[in-house]
């Protein structure tokens, strides 16, 4: 009888163990998601040169790239559809602000290319 009882709290030790190691685990590939998630959220250029390819980001530096996309991403449209400039250059197509957004990208790359 003593031995099935030692049996058993053995099994359930392990069973402990593994359950603690699986929760660990959550919890470490949780916090790298979150960490990467994070980092993707600070660059603050949710579309690139490449979205936004009516514009010609080419002959400027990564520094006045970064800038010019940095604004694009922040300023907003002015239709009301609460699209960033560089969001509704590079998904909307309809939009009847569009030609003038690009104007403003535009202006945007010629004050970074300027600094």
């Amino acid at each position: 009888m003593k031995q099935e009882a030692k049996k058993q709290a053995s099994a359930k030790r392990r069973a402990a163990r593994r359950s603690s190691r699986m929760v660990t685990w959550a919890i470490g590939l949780g916090a790298a998601a979150l960490v990467v998630y994070g980092a993707s959220q600070l660059s603050n250029i949710a579309y690139d040169d490449r979205d936004i390819a009516v514009v010609d980001f080419s002959d400027m530096t990564a520094k006045q790239k970064r800038a010019a996309l940095e604004a694009a991403n922040s300023a907003r449209c002015t239709c009301s559809c609460g699209l960033t400039l560089a969001q509704c250059v590079a998904t909307d197509s309809t939009c009847p602000l569009r030609e003038g957004n690009i104007d403003k990208i535009k202006a945007m790359v010629a004050d970074a290319r300027a600094q």
